[in-house]
């Protein structure tokens, strides 16, 4: 099977949220951005894909257009299907081991790999539809059909605010609740209106240098965090993060969204100073580098919390690593209201918290084509 033709398409669909209009990466977001993959073979079969995303969108759309695509267009995927299994024989990460080889010296994170992340993801959709089975059920005999999820906000600031969303979230069947704050008194608020048996991660985006950390990571103890997420800038401080384990052992730790691909993860597996390993399918290499860390993460006895605030391809890839993979005990939903879903409704969690994994070929579903008509820009 060869691939024809790579497209990108992006889609922007206007959002509310529970607080103030806000974003990430110093602009204010009145709509959530993605960036869709499309690759089409020569045997008729669509796949699809998300690359990351956000502000970066239009760097990484030139590094797939300008770049991954060309290396990519023309070559062969092996895909095979083995009849009694309902499995198939493919080579997706040999494919795109020949793509991340010459192109090493344009980054093993950023664009370029953002752009690689959503082709890999487009692949394996195509060989799930080839065998005519679920990613999940393509690794996995038996995966699982539902996972818990938990809401992640965007950042709310105000301590009044987090509360009323915290109250509300806890009414939609959430039993696990993401904050984006960096005051105590916000996270204060939420464990007050939450209460006591939900639990509360709080991700504060690299927010302070290391002894910085350990102090404010003292003043969240009696909040019961079930993890204390990326705490330390620069993200790459690992010496950091070791002293603020042994500073602060009874607050738990998460963090991997910036990491960069499987091999960068393997020296903090093998450490074991981090609670939760977050790969992000869209950045790290897409579901093939996923599977690595994942697999790594097992063998370890790690737990893994991916990285997932998408409402696209991405969402779905990482639910279909849910479905195979135990060592994942919760989705992150976004926590924001689309006025339209990609896939209509498909891949969100019901009014308990759970989502129910799309079943599919390939990664479950394929995009409503009306839904990227309207929101296609």
């Amino acid at each position: 099977m060869k691939i024809i033709d790579i497209e990108t398409i992006v889609v922007a669909i206007p959002y509310q949220h529970d607080g103030a209009a806000t974003g990430f990466g110093g602009t204010i977001w009145h709509d959530l951005s993605f960036l869709l993959i499309k690759v089409t073979t020569d045997e008729g079969l669509t796949g699809w894909g998300e690359a990351f995303g956000y502000n970066a969108i239009p760097a990484t759309r030139t590094a797939m257009l300008d770049i991954v695509k060309p290396l990519a267009i023309g070559q062969a995927m092996s895909l095979k299907s083995i009849a009694s299994s309902g499995r198939a024989l493919h080579d997706v990460p040999e494919f795109m081991d020949r793509l991340k080889k010459p192109l090493h010296l344009f980054g093993r994170s950023g664009p370029v790999f953002y752009a690689l992340s959503g082709l890999d993801i487009a692949l394996w959709d195509l060989a799930a539809k080839y065998a005519g089975v679920s990613v999940g059920r393509l690794l996995i005999d038996h995966p699982r059909p539902t996972v818990p999820a938990y809401k992640s906000f965007m950042r709310l600031i105000e301590p009044s605010v987090v509360a009323r969303a915290t109250e509300r979230a806890a009414m939609q069947g959430y039993q696990k609740l993401k904050l984006h704050e960096i005051a105590i008194d916000a996270v204060a608020a939420a464990r007050e209106a939450a209460g006591p048996n939900v639990a509360l991660m709080l991700d504060v985006n690299c927010a302070w240098p290391a002894d910085e950390a350990i102090h404010q990571a003292r003043l969240l103890q009696p909040f019961g965090l079930k993890w204390l997420e990326e705490p330390i800038w620069p993200p790459e401080d690992i010496e950091g993060i070791m002293r603020l384990r042994k500073s602060v052992e009874d607050v738990p730790l998460a963090l991997g969204e910036n990491v960069a691909n499987a091999s960068a993860f393997m020296p903090l597996l093998h450490a074991g100073v981090v609670d939760y390993y977050q790969p992000s399918i869209t950045k790290a290499g897409g579901i093939t580098e996923f599977i690595a860390v994942a697999e790594a993460a097992v063998q370890l006895g790690r737990a893994v919390a991916p990285h997932s605030p998408y409402f696209g391809p991405g969402l779905l890839a990482t639910l279909q690593m849910a479905s195979a993979y135990r060592c994942i005990d919760g989705i992150e939903i976004f926590g924001v209201e689309l006025d339209a879903t990609l896939f209509g409704g498909r891949g969100m969690p019901d009014g308990m918290g759970t989502i129910t994994i799309p079943d599919g070929p390939g990664l479950g579903c394929d995009p409503d084509q009306d839904i990227l008509a309207r929101y296609g820009i």
